[in-house]
């Protein structure tokens, strides 16, 4: 028994005047996201949704709004300040970068990013993913070669269009070395 995967097609497609934006967002992540997301919300009057999804939190339900509730992926090291501070300097830092230039919300998700990103963008039906890319440290280039970039498991798991702000960039004028 054979069942099709819906493709992308222009039917499904999502108007980004008025509509809504999702913007993936990491604790110390430059600004650079969160103003790109600024601007193109300016352009398009769009609402703007800021999603953390925490790997070391599982979802316990998935809500109508985008939003989920979750718990400690170890339920032995549960510890319900830690996320909530980190959910705290997170929207602190957008409402400094952001102001209430564009209208915005912060959703705290938990799990794999992609997936996370992609249940809250069907769930308000987002125009557009928006997510940083580059790997910064060595950490990071590890897990992004083992694992593969959050940028590029949206682009190919569900139908709406990504866009990658370059965080990090090769200057091929500057010799190596």
């Amino acid at each position: 028994m054979s069942t099709e995967v819906p493709q992308p097609q222009p039917s499904r497609l999502t108007p980004f005047a008025g509509g809504t934006i999702v913007v993936g967002v990491v604790p110390g992540q430059p600004e650079l996201v969160a103003l790109t997301a600024q601007s193109l919300a300016l352009a398009t009057g769009a609402t703007v949704y800021f999603a953390y999804a925490d790997p070391r939190r599982i979802v316990d339900r998935e809500l109508d709004d985008g939003s989920v509730l979750h718990s400690d992926l170890d339920p032995d090291l549960a510890d319900e300040v830690e996320w909530r501070r980190r959910e705290a300097e997170l929207v602190t830092g957008l409402r400094e970068t952001l102001g209430d230039s564009v209208p915005w919300d912060f959703r705290y998700l938990a799990g794999r990013a992609d997936r996370a990103l992609t249940h809250l963008a069907r769930s308000v039906d987002a125009a557009v993913i928006v997510v940083g890319g580059g790997a910064a440290g060595a950490q990071e280039r590890i897990h992004h070669l083992l694992e593969g970039s959050v940028a590029s498991h949206l682009s190919h798991h569900q139908h709406r269009p990504v866009l990658v702000v370059p965080l990090r960039v090769v200057d091929w004028k500057t010799p190596l070395g």
